[in-house]
């Protein structure tokens, strides 16, 4: 057994190596260049309940240093406590268009889903930003996104890496470290390997002609809990340019108590298993530190694959929490890293089990092929 576990962090070793080589070239990518005479933008802001910080998210986008974008919010009833908070928001910038939109109440699970759609039909512009409502921006978000699609004609989806920002509690900044160092190192390896043909949320930008591989019919998204991770497989696989922007936003994710993360965790790792079981699967190399504790554990004189494990993981840990999304939590607390690593291996294992999910109240029944209804 502890050959077998050798063998696996062998494997995780490679994995690491690749999330290096794939971390570098992000970082070695040019820049685009500022645009002269940037197009339009139509930027799309479900809503649902008030998250902590939800009024500063917001704000952000007001404060944007781009000449022409309108911001449409859209809530499922009016009876949504976000509703006012938008609403305060954009009397105090009169001078950008904005609109507010009643969804309703969709006949799938996915309310977001049903937000975006209608606020689509309402969007005036080709270039579509959709961001949710824990994403915080810098004033040159919008440039940014312009000069990329201006860059690349051929582009048609782009999806942002993000910087989580944790609340005030242990199993927050925990969460937040997973996100910065293990979840982006796995987008860079899939980018390294086959090219970005998924979009991950909370942030997509895409030209309107990333909605032809669906048909006409957005809201068929609105059966996938991972309808971000969908809309990009289709763009893709239609042939579509999908990219990782070069813009860094900042996601808020708030404070959670053990069972609140717990559900969140679980929601994730089973959602991904049911998105991509077979890269579900493949994601036990993702753990060096877990897999070489085992193995030392079995046979101490596998302990210079442990050595190699932390070295190789925290390497890889600083070019994505630092270099890339300049987090200042794992600069100042490394040590954050190896136990999340082993929380987020247990985790792993746990989402092999179980079909349900907790999501904004409600509990939900994951389908093999990875829909979802309510319980």
């Amino acid at each position: 057994m502890a050959w077998v576990f050798l063998a696996l962090t062998v494997g995780s070793l490679v994995f690491c190596l690749l999330a290096i080589e794939g971390a570098r070239r992000y970082l070695s990518a040019p820049t685009p260049p500022p645009v002269n005479n940037p197009p339009p933008i139509s930027i799309l802001k479900p809503l649902a309940g008030v998250d902590e910080g939800l009024e500063a998210n917001l704000e952000s986008f007001f404060h944007q240093q781009y000449p022409t974008f309108e911001i449409l919010f859209a809530v499922s009833t009016e009876q949504d406590p976000a509703l006012p908070v938008a609403k305060a928001i954009a009397a105090r910038h009169p001078h950008i268009p904005t609109k507010i939109l009643i969804s309703g109440e969709p006949s799938y699970p996915n309310r977001k889903v049903r937000s975006i759609h209608v606020m689509l039909q309402h969007a005036h512009h080709d270039l579509i930003v959709m961001a949710d409502s824990d994403i915080r921006v810098t004033p040159e978000f919008l440039a940014t996104i312009a000069a990329e699609f201006t860059a690349d004609p051929n582009l048609t989806l782009t999806t942002c890496p993000y910087r989580a920002v944790p609340g005030n509690s242990l199993w927050s900044r925990l969460e937040a470290v997973m996100m910065n160092t293990e979840f982006l190192a796995g987008i860079l390896t899939a980018r390294l390997l086959e090219g970005m043909r998924f979009a991950v949320g909370p942030t997509i930008a895409c030209r309107r002609r990333a909605l032809d591989p669906l048909n006409g019919t957005f809201e068929s998204l609105g059966h996938y809990l991972a309808e971000d991770f969908v809309f990009g497989q289709r763009a893709a696989e239609a042939g579509q340019t999908v990219a990782l922007s070069r813009c860094v936003i900042q996601h808020h994710i708030g404070t959670s108590n053990f069972t609140q993360n717990t559900q969140h965790r679980l929601r994730w790792v089973r959602s991904t298993r049911r998105s991509r079981p077979a890269g579900y699967i493949g994601q036990l190399f993702t753990y060096p530190i877990p897999l070489a504790l085992i193995a030392t554990a079995l046979n101490p004189s596998f302990f210079p694959a442990l050595l190699a494990a932390i070295l190789l993981r925290g390497y890889n840990a600083h070019q994505t929490a630092i270099q890339i999304l300049h987090d200042p939590l794992v600069k100042s607390q490394p040590w954050l890293v190896p136990l999340q690593d082993i929380l987020s291996f247990l985790f792993y294992l746990a989402g092999f089990f179980g079909n349900t999910i907790a999501w904004r109240g409600q509990r939900f029944h994951l389908h093999p092929d990875g829909t979802f209804t309510s319980l």
